[in-house]
């Protein structure tokens, strides 16, 4: 199945604070920490799948609840889809395409999200490097969600270079999005 990647809309902001709103509707009652919009939609300008990514940040013992009211609200619970400290949901709707993820606060996963969001906001050239990286990617029409992702990490390694994440944690993300053991 084709990658497909598209120019930076101006109605994802908007698109995030509407499902902002349903979600922290959906969790009253939850003690939420943060309800993020990571991935590249949150980036300004960068051209991105046109897949709002959010991180519903909870403590460790907050994350039953949290899946617990995401299931009453229709999301459907996909399990941590291999990565510890993160609990992935399909939406109840594509309105818009979301993808929902409930994360342990602190966890590299999270912290990888929020790391590259912010780099990727101050730095012009390598916001420009990413974009181009993934279009080129995503024009081929055999590309796989692997192969893509594996084609993107030494530009995000350049990221993360300039993030405040250790040596051993730019590795360990290294290994998982290229398709290695996360150790």
């Amino acid at each position: 199945m084709a990658i497909e990647v598209v120019p930076a809309d101006p109605a994802w902001p908007e698109q995030f604070r509407r499902v902002e709103e349903d979600l922290t509707a959906a969790l009253r009652g939850v003690p939420v920490i943060a309800i993020e919009h990571v991935g590249s939609t949150s980036v300004p300008g960068l051209a991105a799948k046109p897949v709002l990514d959010i991180d519903v940040v909870v403590a460790r013992t907050s994350v039953a609840g949290a899946i617990a009211a995401l299931e009453r609200a229709r999301y459907r619970h996909r399990g941590d889809l291999g990565v510890s400290g993160r609990e992935a949901f399909e939406a109840p709707d594509a309105d818009p395409r979301r993808h929902v993820y409930v994360c342990v606060e602190g966890t590299l996963h999270l912290r990888n999200h929020l790391a590259v969001r912010r780099v990727l906001r101050e730095n012009d050239e390598l916001r420009q490097r990413y974009a181009a990286t993934k279009q080129t990617l995503a024009s081929d029409p055999d590309m796989d969600i692997d192969r893509y992702l594996a084609g993107k990490s030494a530009v995000l390694q350049e990221v993360l270079a300039l993030s405040d994440l250790t040596g051993d944690e730019k590795a360990q993300i290294l290994r998982l999005n290229t398709g290695g053991p996360a150790t």
